[in-house]
Protein backbone atom coordinates (compact mmCIF):
# COMPACT_ATOMS: atom_id res chain seq x y z
CA UNK A 1 0.00 0.00 0.00
CA UNK A 2 2.74 2.48 0.98
CA UNK A 3 4.57 1.47 -1.55
CA UNK A 4 1.60 2.40 -4.41
CA UNK A 5 1.21 5.58 -2.73
CA UNK A 6 4.70 6.78 -2.88
CA UNK A 7 4.97 5.61 -6.38
CA UNK A 8 1.69 7.28 -7.23
CA UNK A 9 3.24 10.89 -5.84
CA UNK A 10 6.33 9.62 -7.44
CA UNK A 11 4.86 9.81 -11.11
CA UNK A 12 2.70 12.86 -10.15
CA UNK A 13 5.52 15.18 -9.56
CA UNK A 14 7.66 13.17 -12.77
CA UNK A 15 4.97 14.88 -14.83
CA UNK A 16 5.07 18.15 -12.72
CA UNK A 17 9.27 18.15 -13.68
CA UNK A 18 8.93 17.60 -17.23
CA UNK A 19 6.39 20.95 -16.86
CA UNK A 20 9.88 22.75 -16.45
CA UNK A 21 10.82 22.17 -19.47
CA UNK A 22 9.69 25.51 -22.06
CA UNK A 23 6.48 25.03 -23.99
CA UNK A 24 6.33 25.89 -26.92
CA UNK A 25 2.99 27.91 -27.61
CA UNK A 26 1.49 27.75 -31.22
CA UNK A 27 -0.97 30.42 -32.39
CA UNK A 28 -3.96 28.54 -31.24
CA UNK A 29 -3.25 28.27 -27.44
CA UNK A 30 -2.11 24.64 -27.41
CA UNK A 31 1.71 24.27 -25.99
CA UNK A 32 4.28 21.35 -27.35
CA UNK A 33 5.62 19.89 -23.60
CA UNK A 34 7.20 17.02 -22.71
CA UNK A 35 4.35 16.63 -20.02
CA UNK A 36 2.70 14.13 -22.51
CA UNK A 37 5.73 12.03 -22.06
CA UNK A 38 5.06 11.86 -18.54
CA UNK A 39 1.52 10.50 -18.87
CA UNK A 40 2.89 7.85 -21.51
CA UNK A 41 5.51 6.64 -18.29
CA UNK A 42 3.27 6.72 -15.89
CA UNK A 43 1.01 4.07 -17.44
CA UNK A 44 3.55 2.32 -19.13
CA UNK A 45 5.80 1.69 -16.09
CA UNK A 46 2.80 2.12 -13.27
CA UNK A 47 0.17 -0.28 -14.97
CA UNK A 48 -3.84 1.09 -15.54
CA UNK A 49 -4.99 1.74 -12.14
CA UNK A 50 -1.81 3.49 -10.81
CA UNK A 51 -0.53 4.94 -13.44
CA UNK A 52 -4.12 6.84 -14.09
CA UNK A 53 -4.34 7.38 -9.71
CA UNK A 54 -0.83 9.57 -10.44
CA UNK A 55 -2.12 11.55 -13.41
CA UNK A 56 -5.42 12.15 -11.16
CA UNK A 57 -3.43 13.75 -8.32
CA UNK A 58 -1.39 15.61 -10.63
CA UNK A 59 -4.26 16.97 -12.30
CA UNK A 60 -5.74 17.58 -8.65
CA UNK A 61 -2.96 19.33 -7.72
CA UNK A 62 -3.56 21.65 -10.79
CA UNK A 63 -6.93 22.38 -10.18
CA UNK A 64 -6.19 23.84 -6.95
CA UNK A 65 -3.86 25.87 -8.57
CA UNK A 66 -0.64 24.46 -8.24
CA UNK A 67 1.21 25.81 -11.60
CA UNK A 68 2.29 22.76 -12.52
CA UNK A 69 1.60 23.16 -15.98
CA UNK A 70 4.20 23.66 -19.02
CA UNK A 71 4.61 27.51 -18.09
CA UNK A 72 3.42 27.71 -15.01
CA UNK A 73 -0.20 27.47 -15.07
CA UNK A 74 -2.47 25.56 -13.35
CA UNK A 75 -6.09 26.67 -11.37
CA UNK A 76 -9.08 25.52 -12.77
CA UNK A 77 -9.58 27.85 -15.65
CA UNK A 78 -6.87 25.61 -17.41
CA UNK A 79 -9.58 22.56 -17.82
CA UNK A 80 -12.19 24.70 -19.69
CA UNK A 81 -9.39 26.61 -22.33
CA UNK A 82 -7.80 25.08 -25.63
CA UNK A 83 -5.95 22.15 -23.58
CA UNK A 84 -8.60 21.34 -21.50
CA UNK A 85 -9.72 17.84 -23.48
CA UNK A 86 -6.55 17.37 -23.46
CA UNK A 87 -5.93 17.42 -19.85
CA UNK A 88 -9.47 15.41 -19.25
CA UNK A 89 -7.84 13.20 -21.94
CA UNK A 90 -4.57 11.90 -19.31
CA UNK A 91 -5.83 9.73 -16.67
CA UNK A 92 -8.25 7.89 -19.14
CA UNK A 93 -5.05 7.98 -21.91
CA UNK A 94 -2.65 6.65 -18.84
CA UNK A 95 -5.00 4.03 -17.82
CA UNK A 96 -5.40 2.50 -21.58
CA UNK A 97 -1.68 2.55 -22.16
CA UNK A 98 -1.32 0.52 -18.70
CA UNK A 99 -3.87 -1.58 -19.72
CA UNK A 100 -2.59 -2.88 -22.96
CA UNK A 101 1.34 -3.44 -21.83
CA UNK A 102 -0.32 -5.29 -18.88
CA UNK A 103 -2.41 -6.87 -21.25
CA UNK A 104 0.03 -7.67 -24.46
CA UNK A 105 2.83 -9.64 -23.65
CA UNK A 106 3.56 -10.89 -27.10
CA UNK A 107 5.89 -8.50 -28.27
CA UNK A 108 8.99 -7.04 -26.89
CA UNK A 109 8.20 -4.65 -23.62
CA UNK A 110 9.44 -1.40 -25.87
CA UNK A 111 6.94 -2.27 -28.98
CA UNK A 112 3.73 -2.97 -26.76
CA UNK A 113 4.77 0.84 -25.04
CA UNK A 114 5.27 2.21 -27.98
CA UNK A 115 1.92 1.28 -29.50
CA UNK A 116 -0.06 2.06 -26.47
CA UNK A 117 1.88 5.40 -26.22
CA UNK A 118 0.45 5.74 -29.80
CA UNK A 119 -3.30 4.45 -29.05
CA UNK A 120 -3.62 5.78 -25.36
CA UNK A 121 -1.46 8.49 -25.56
CA UNK A 122 -2.13 10.11 -29.16
CA UNK A 123 -4.96 8.83 -30.54
CA UNK A 124 -7.37 8.91 -27.46
CA UNK A 125 -6.06 12.18 -26.36
CA UNK A 126 -6.16 13.61 -29.47
CA UNK A 127 -9.63 12.75 -29.99
CA UNK A 128 -10.45 14.69 -26.63
CA UNK A 129 -8.44 17.07 -27.10
CA UNK A 130 -9.94 17.80 -30.35
CA UNK A 131 -12.91 18.06 -28.85
CA UNK A 132 -12.39 20.33 -26.08
CA UNK A 133 -9.83 22.39 -28.51
CA UNK A 134 -13.02 23.00 -30.90
CA UNK A 135 -15.50 23.93 -27.84
CA UNK A 136 -12.65 26.18 -26.64
CA UNK A 137 -11.81 27.96 -29.95
CA UNK A 138 -15.34 28.08 -31.26
CA UNK A 139 -14.22 26.21 -34.54
CA UNK A 140 -15.33 23.61 -36.46
CA UNK A 141 -13.76 19.62 -35.41
CA UNK A 142 -12.13 19.27 -38.99
CA UNK A 143 -10.70 22.67 -38.38
CA UNK A 144 -9.23 21.67 -35.48
CA UNK A 145 -8.16 18.96 -36.10
CA UNK A 146 -6.24 20.23 -39.03
CA UNK A 147 -4.78 22.47 -36.00
CA UNK A 148 -3.44 19.22 -34.13
CA UNK A 149 -1.31 17.59 -37.06
CA UNK A 150 1.63 19.80 -36.17
CA UNK A 151 1.90 17.65 -32.92
CA UNK A 152 2.07 14.42 -34.24
CA UNK A 153 5.71 13.72 -35.47
CA UNK A 154 6.72 15.35 -31.79
CA UNK A 155 4.39 12.86 -29.82
CA UNK A 156 5.02 9.65 -32.16
CA UNK A 157 8.88 10.37 -30.79
CA UNK A 158 7.55 10.63 -27.36
CA UNK A 159 5.85 7.51 -27.47
CA UNK A 160 9.36 5.88 -29.00
CA UNK A 161 11.15 7.20 -25.68
CA UNK A 162 8.35 6.05 -23.48
CA UNK A 163 9.21 2.74 -24.88
CA UNK A 164 12.67 3.00 -24.91
CA UNK A 165 12.61 4.39 -21.34
CA UNK A 166 10.26 1.27 -19.97
CA UNK A 167 12.26 -1.19 -21.64
CA UNK A 168 15.82 -0.06 -20.18
CA UNK A 169 14.22 0.21 -16.69
CA UNK A 170 12.81 -3.26 -16.90
CA UNK A 171 16.32 -4.69 -17.76
CA UNK A 172 17.64 -2.72 -15.02
CA UNK A 173 14.96 -3.69 -12.59
CA UNK A 174 12.77 -5.76 -13.85
CA UNK A 175 10.35 -5.44 -10.52
CA UNK A 176 10.41 -1.77 -11.03
CA UNK A 177 7.66 -1.67 -13.97
CA UNK A 178 4.17 -2.69 -12.61
CA UNK A 179 2.55 -2.95 -15.25
CA UNK A 180 4.59 -6.13 -16.32
CA UNK A 181 4.21 -7.82 -12.48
Amino acid sequence: MEKNVALIALFAALIAVLGLIPKITLGFGVPITAQSLGIMLAGAVLGSKRGALAVLLFLLLVAVGLPLLAGGRGGLGVFFGPTGGFLFSWPVAAWLIGFIVEKWRQPPLAVSVFVASILGGIVLSYAMGIVGLSLALGKSLTESTSLMLVFIPGDLIKAAVAGALTSALAKARPSSVLSRA
